[in-house]
């Protein structure tokens, strides 16, 4: 069956429909129907202001499951046990991506303890391992929403994924509303009818489990009273509520408001969600399952923009992978739908082939009404209102740009359209589960835009790329280049060198030239084909870094995340240490892939003191670094530490070296202070990117004083293979 000519649209609905759901849900996440009613009677919008809103469970688990498709096998001969270990790559142990309620009590903490002992999936999240209370909590579909996403109008290929990826940490009934969800979403690419597409979802189940039965209770009192969702609600507390179900969150209760929503809702997105809101219970996965069922459903054009504005495409989530920590829901649309035309083995149609196909940081404002997560700022001293928005008054590439209108605009202040490229604690509400950031963008890479100002005729306006470094508050610029109306111009920075910034926003700088202090005209003008790339040329000396306080159970060393163990600035020196299994704290991009890397390394305590290079996760990563009787050792991470090679060392504790990493392909030269040591090429399916990190293993304790990492140029590359 052929993929629909607006399929990528459809992804990019449904995903938008469903960070909406789970900000709506977030923060009564657990209410009673009861203390909801109390509180806000009939809900008809957001509950919540949010500067921005903080990482969740609901939309980490979907991202970071689907990779396992792009890491192991894109089909349908994927594994769980493939699906089980994208978990242990992705996820922090033990803290941020899920809730980590302990063993027996939180189903994704038990999951991941399995996985991580060894116990591979299915039977890390089975009935047999783990016993029905903790394998039918809700989380067997919440993590869901992906699969059908990938699989339009294919509700049994939808389930097929759902099933592997469910039994991850789920079975019986929570396995079974994983397939069900899914296979709605997959459904609603093809059908309107609520009632059909649920009927679909339930043809990929069992027809005597009792999710089914559950199901078909629901429908059945609709339609026998179709007509106050309150009354339904009472029926479901009396038949399915809480007190009827074992565990903290058990999927049945869950489900039923689901379902019940669903078909009060009455095709209304707005209404669907509300009505599931208004239900209680877990909010924030309930409701986030509806929406994107609905936002499939009815496609961009039925999402209003009191729900779209707050979220202004931002989406905010907590891996180890820093840089994918912030991302913007236009590049998750294009992710996923990428990975479903691969899965038909389609190639996209018209514009569509050309924006899936790109792999680096890039911003078209294709998809209607998008906006990348672009901001405003100035520095006018008097009063300006500033707007953006997604237009198709003009376009340098595609159908789309970016409006952006300042109003009232004085001659010579700065007027600033930006992508924010790194996140602060004050930059959000709360810390909901644990977010953590590298930067997106890099001292030695390019930002590259269009701009078109839309006049009139004689308005003089200048405009400079740009990028912030908010570490010192300092801006670096590219050249200035004077606009003309209704013309493109193409502009270009690449920015230099740098040691010891963090860019926290790269844009571009608007200068009206006329007016000398009287309030001149408005200044408008559009944005398109703006991306980030390029090879990465910067140094940070700990020093000069910070703490981020988020609260007192999370800080973070700013620019960095960490898997486990105890990573803290002591002394002007990054610190990490844990107890037992490696200690990883990593930054930078998993699209790098041949630099130099080098770090001043203090070994503290203990005999294994390591850098990381090309790391793509938890458990894909290299290291080297010092070990046990004075030797230096290379390490390649495959679910568990081997050595590659080693060599004699002289290395001491309290001593500060530089171990330097030179990766080129699969060929790596490492020296210390300066003297080449090791010089080794992997044969065996070498990981060919990543980012870098610093480790230590066997309660040891590492310091580091600074680091730098330069990107290799195709010149400096054959250089090193001759």
């Amino acid at each position: 069956m052929a993929i629909q000519e607006d399929y990528a649209e459809r992804v990019y609905a449904g995903w938008l429909a469903k960070v909406i759901g789970v900000r709506h849900g977030g923060n009564i996440e657990n209410w009673t129907y009861e203390r909801i009613e109390r509180t806000f009677g009939e809900i008809k919008g957001y509950l919540h202001d949010f500067k921005n809103f903080a990482a969740d469970d609901d939309t980490n688990g979907p991202l970071f499951f689907l990779r396992a498709l792009e890491d192991y096998v894109c089909g349908t001969n994927i594994t769980a046990e493939q699906m089980g270990l994208t978990w242990l790559n992705y996820a922090p142990d033990g803290h941020g991506f899920y809730w980590w309620g302990g063993y027996g009590k939180s189903t994704e903490h038990t999951a991941y303890l399995n996985l991580k002992n060894g116990i591979m999936a299915p039977r890390s999240g089975s009935i047999e391992q783990n016993g029905a209370a903790v394998a039918e909590q809700i989380g067997g579909q919440i993590f869901i929403d992906v699969w059908g996403l990938i699989a339009p109008g294919r509700p049994e290929l939808a389930a097929h994924f759902a099933e592997k990826i469910a039994s991850v940490s789920h079975d019986g009934n929570g396995k079974y509303g994983g397939m069900f969800i899914a296979a709605c979403i997959a459904a609603a690419f093809a059908e309107k009818d609520i009632g059909r597409i649920m009927e679909q979802g339930l043809s990929v189940i069992p027809a005597d489990c009792e999710y089914a039965r559950m199901t078909r209770t629901v429908m059945g009192y609709h339609q026998e009273n179709p007509d106050n969702w309150r009354h339904a609600f009472r029926f479901v507390q009396e038949h399915y509520g809480y007190d009827k179900y074992p565990g903290h969150c058990h999927i049945i209760p869950n489900s039923a408001v689901i379902v019940l929503s669903l078909l009060y809702g009455e095709g209304d997105f707005s209404r669907t969600i509300n009505i599931c809101n208004m239900c209680g219970w877990d909010t924030d996965c309930n409701v986030g399952n509806v929406a994107t069922i609905m936002g499939v459903r009815g496609g961009i054009g039925a999402i209003g923009d009191v729900w779209r504005k707050p979220i202004n495409d931002f989406l905010c989530c907590s891996s180890v992978i820093g840089s994918l920590n912030i991302l913007d829901i236009p590049w998750c649309a294009s992710y996923i739908a990428r990975i479903g035309y691969k899965l038909q083995n389609e190639r996209p149609p018209g514009k569509w082939a050309e924006i899936l196909a790109e792999q680096g940081t890039s911003f078209h404002f294709e998809y209607p009404g998008s906006t990348h997560a672009f901001r405003l700022e100035h520095n006018d001293p008097l009063p300006v209102t500033g707007w953006i928005e997604n237009t198709t008054e003009a376009s340098a590439s595609g159908i789309r740009a970016l409006k952006v209108a300042f109003d009232s605009v004085q001659g010579g202040c700065a007027y600033r359209v930006y992508h924010q490229t790194y996140y602060r604690p004050h930059d959000f509400n709360d810390s909901r589960y644990d977010p953590s950031f590298s930067p997106i963008l890099y001292p030695g890479q390019t930002v590259e835009a269009k701009v078109r100002l839309q006049g009139p005729a004689g308005q003089r306006v200048r405009a400079r790329l740009y990028v912030k470094d908010g570490n010192e508050g300092t801006y670096y610029y590219g050249d200035t280049v004077p606009l003309t109306a209704d013309r493109w111009t193409s502009l270009q920075f690449t920015i230099p060198s740098l040691s010891g910034v963090c860019l926290e926003q790269a844009g571009l700088e608007l200068v009206p030239m006329d007016g000398k202090g009287a309030r001149g005209p408005s200044l408008v003008c559009y944005i398109d084909d703006v991306s980030f790339g390029g090879k990465p040329n910067y140094a940070v000396d700990f020093a000069r870094e910070r703490l981020e306080r988020w609260n007192g159970l999370h800080l973070e060393v700013s620019q960095l995340t960490y898997l486990r163990g105890i990573w803290t600035l002591e002394d002007g020196e990054l610190s990490g240490s844990y107890y037992g299994e490696p200690a990883e704290s990593y930054t930078g991009q998993l699209s790098w892939d041949d630099y130099v890397f080098e770090a001043k390394v203090v070994p503290k305590l203990g005999e294994h003191h390591r850098v990381n290079f090309r790391v793509q996760g938890g458990i894909r990563s290299y290291a080297v670094g010092f070990a046990p009787e004075g030797k230096l050792a290379l390490y390649k991470n495959d679910n568990g530490y081997r050595t590659l090679s080693e060599c004699a060392c002289d290395w001491e504790l309290g001593r500060a070296s530089a171990i330097a990493v030179r990766a080129v392909g699969n060929h790596f030269q490492i020296t210390v202070d300066g003297a080449l040591l090791l010089d080794y090429t992997d044969e065996d399916r070498p990981y060919l990117s990543g980012m870098i990190g610093f480790s230590n293993a066997e309660g040891s304790r590492t310091h580091y004083r600074s680091f730098s990492v330069s990107g290799l140029s195709a010149h400096q590359e054959e250089a090193a293979n001759e």
